[in-house]
């Protein structure tokens, strides 16, 4: 198997916790209390998409919220994550607070714990992308080449026009499984959606001349 070229690998945390919140929109009232997880997914255009997740919590709650974010961000990992903890378990019907554990998990290094939330945050919705895409890194990254297209695969079942998971599996399928035909396919129609990415289409050069060999 060629050595993976790393320059290649999308890292979906590189911006941190605000990639999550980026895409995910929590629509929380000021009462005690919980209610059923009202989770769905809004295509805005091609390659963006938003989440809402509605949920009764209280403003305690949401305040600790955009506390631990705000450690997390300042790089305070041990107590971001400690109070990320708590929301967490004061909101089991809510997928946000997980899945900003396991990436805030991914970036010290910590793939149990990262992969642990990450598979909450899908028990309690299973259709989020960005959760599947997360927890395929996390697979790949740990060697499960096999789950890590699958998850990415379920990412692209629920919202096709994911380009970040859709990049992860052409990188996986290219460097860590050698699969060229999945590689091309896959890198052919993330460049459809995000057209200005010159490497992507050096990388599809490239596939089309080993296939040619």
């Amino acid at each position: 198997m060629p050595t993976p070229n790393l320059n290649r690998i999308s890292n979906n945390a590189r911006n941190g916790i605000i990639v999550v919140l980026s895409a995910l929109v929590i629509s929380a009232c000021a009462a005690t209390g919980t209610s059923r997880n009202a989770a769905r997914i809004e295509i805005q255009d091609k390659v963006g998409f938003t989440i809402t997740e509605r949920a009764r919590i209280s403003s305690n709650v949401r305040s600790d919220y955009a506390q631990a974010l705000k450690l997390l961000e300042q790089g305070r990992h041990d107590e971001g994550a400690a109070l990320l903890e708590l929301v967490a378990d004061a909101t089991p019907e809510l997928s946000a607070p997980r899945i900003d554990l396991g990436i805030a998990f991914h970036r010290v290094g910590d793939l149990e714990a990262a992969e642990k939330h990450l598979l909450l945050a899908i028990e309690s919705n299973p259709n989020h992308p960005i959760a599947h895409n997360e927890l395929g890194i996390v697979y790949r990254k740990s060697g499960r080449f096999t789950q890590a297209r699958q998850t990415y695969e379920s990412a692209l079942d629920i919202y096709p026009g994911y380009h970040y998971a859709r990049r992860n599996l052409a990188v996986l399928c290219d460097l860590y499984l050698v699969d060229l035909k999945c590689a091309l396919e896959n890198y052919e129609a993330y460049v459809a959606t995000v057209p200005g990415d010159a490497e992507a289409r050096m990388w599809i050069a490239d596939i089309r001349n080993r296939m040619a060999q």
